[in-house]
């Protein structure tokens, strides 16, 4: 949702458009997104607490390891369906890395709240849990019954972005 406003006090004032917080947020995600090393699907993360930034997280090879790119993709090879067999991705989630990059530097993210381009699958959501997030905004869905379950059953908030307001 967008909002309208104008510079106080200046004679040539003119409308200029300022996007509320949660397109400010998911924008983000989605500019983080774009870093993602992953050949089937690209996914950021953006942690924030008081309207604020504490981490973001797009999803790829762990660090000091070669990308997809170069190495190919077993899922994707083998035609392997989506939100199954994680363990033979080389690739760390989005939300895996935001939750990482606060502890990486010592950023508490408890009671934040974490934007994200797709829903969490079920190992995301128990990370996101256990590192005390308390609302999840996610832009497209991704089916996982187990994931919606767990989040529910922990009363974390859930909120599908909605661009038109």
């Amino acid at each position: 949702m967008l909002c309208r406003k104008a510079i106080p006090h200046h004679p040539m004032t003119l409308p200029f458009v300022r996007p509320d917080n949660d397109t400010y947020f998911m924008s983000m995600a989605e500019l983080v997104a774009t870093r993602s090393t992953c050949l089937r699907r690209k996914v950021g993360a953006v942690i924030v607490k008081e309207k604020r930034v504490l981490t973001t997280g797009y999803n790829g090879a762990p660090k000091g390891i070669r990308h997809c790119a170069e190495v190919g993709c077993v899922r994707l090879e083998q035609n392997i369906e989506s939100g199954t067999r994680h363990e033979l991705c080389r690739g760390v989630h989005a939300e895996q890395n935001a939750v990482i990059q606060a502890a990486y530097f010592g950023v508490s993210i408890k009671d934040a709240a974490v934007y994200t381009t797709n829903f969490p699958c079920v190992l995301c959501a128990k990370i996101l849990l256990n590192a005390g997030i308390i609302e999840i905004i996610y832009k497209d869905d991704y089916v996982d019954e187990l994931s919606r379950s767990i989040l529910a059953e922990a009363n974390v908030k859930l909120r599908r972005f909605d661009m038109l307001g």
